[in-house]
């Protein structure tokens, strides 16, 4: 009897995930590799950020998306380096082979040189991140409340996100309805029209991947709630109190979100890993990396240009090209040629506060209440997990009808370390596993 191709998956992003499951359910052996053991819902990181969400209601853990698939595997490990020529994929721990290998391993913020940046600003693109924002934001109103210099309280109770895409705009949305919602009602004694949310955009509009009308919508309904949007503000430097523009004026904040855009985050370059813009690798059409046909990169990590521009860093694309890679694949094993990947954009949509949202798919555009319940709706269809499903329906009804969030704990961090040694699973051993 033939042995079954084996297939590694490097990282269980949007990409990865819906590879490995469309290879599994083809009974092919695949093993994904994850530094972390969960799945994170990228979209609804803001929500947590601003204590609408529990962490663990975004995550799910990876070995409960594939119990039921019996050719799936998983390991975590971290990825350390990989062997193309010889077909190895070096971990911390072990060494393990593949027949094809699928690269998916995300992205990060990227923070365009600017000084002080990666150093001041909180990123937002990890579970970690966002309970560390929500910590931040908790605890500067606790400061708050005790300071007695009204510098200083300013400082606490200044809030700037710097991009206004999708994100930054669901950030700034967001966190103005927790302000007015609950934690007026928690700190009484603080004057709270000295605390401000502002958001920076350093283009003429906000979430300029959309519609002029759909913009221009936004950038009113986030005014009418009382956020400051500064356009064509950009940013030439961060310190710990501080954001400057290049126009001279000088924002003080203790708290600087910096949600201004992602770069790839792919392996340790080699000489089979062509870069590309924002930290991507080049690849072909078909996703395969040029002179390695058995060789896929997916999601984020994946350079591709449609029509003469590159698609966009997120999910659709990542979840559009794991399936294409596992049918590519699945051609390739039986004697056929990979086929091209062709994105097909079935639409956007952003969230900006309660009943108001703006959506486009193909040429028809539509905002309010419309929008707002078409992005719950399609948020709350892609979370892994029917328990993680009906707990976030249920919260996102407590909110709606009681403006309750009652996740506004300030979680200290443990002082405890785990050793590494600790961590030790003794894996399946992959050098000889078949199925």
């Amino acid at each position: 009897m033939p042995r079954r191709p084996r297939v590694v998956v490097v990282g269980s992003g949007f990409g990865g995930l819906r590879a490995t499951q469309s290879l599994a359910r083809a009974d092919i052996n695949v093993l994904l590799i994850d530094r972390n053991n969960y799945h994170t819902f990228i979209p609804l990181l803001y929500q947590v950020a601003v204590a609408e969400l529990q962490p663990e209601q975004i995550a799910y853990p990876v070995r409960s998306l594939l119990r039921r698939l019996a050719f799936a595997n998983f390991l975590m490990a971290e990825v350390t380096h990989i062997d193309f020529a010889n077909q190895v994929v070096i971990t911390d721990g072990l060494t393990i082979p593949y027949d094809f290998l699928i690269l998916s391993t995300g992205s990060e913020s990227q923070f365009l040189g600017i000084p002080g940046a990666d150093k001041y600003a909180l990123p937002m693109k990890t579970l970690q991140e966002a309970v560390y924002i929500r910590n931040h934001i908790l605890s500067c109103f606790e400061q708050a409340v005790r300071e007695l210099d009204p510098a200083q309280r300013r400082l606490l109770l200044t809030f700037v996100i710097v991009g206004g895409g999708p994100t930054g705009v669901e950030l700034a949305g967001a966190l103005v309805e927790l302000i007015q919602g609950r934690l007026v009602k928690d700190f009484p004694t603080l004057e709270m029209e000295q605390v401000q949310v502002i958001l920076l955009q350093s283009s003429d509009r906000l979430l300029a991947d959309l519609p002029l009308r759909l913009s221009d919508y936004t950038y009113k309904q986030l005014q009418r709630i009382g956020v400051k949007v500064y356009l064509q503000a950009r940013v030439s430097k961060v310190t710990p109190n501080a954001v400057y523009l290049e126009n001279g004026a000088v924002i003080f904040s203790k708290t600087i979100v910096w949600t201004a855009g992602v770069q790839a985050s792919p392996p340790a370059p080699t000489a089979e890993l062509f870069p590309a813009a924002k930290g991507q690798v080049a690849v072909l059409p078909t996703l395969q990396l040029p002179n390695h046909s058995q060789v896929y990169v997916v999601g984020d990590s994946a350079y591709v240009e449609q029509d003469g521009e590159p698609l966009p860093l997120v999910a659709p694309v990542a979840l559009q090209q794991g399936t294409l890679a596992a049918q590519n694949i699945l051609r390739q094993i039986k004697g056929k040629e990979p086929k091209p990947f062709r994105y097909v954009d079935k639409g956007r949509a952003a969230i900006i506060k309660r009943n108001a949202g703006v959506a486009q798919t193909g040429n028809f555009t539509f905002t309010g209440f419309p929008a707002w319940l078409l992005w719950l709706a399609v948020h709350l269809y892609y979370l892994p997990g029917g328990r993680n499903r009906l707990i976030v329906f249920l919260d996102w009804l407590r909110d709606y009808f009681f403006g309750d969030r009652a996740i506004r704990l300030i979680f200290p961090r443990s002082s405890r370390l785990v050793r590494e040694d600790d961590m030790s699973n003794s894996p399946k051993d992959w050098h000889n596993q078949e199925h």
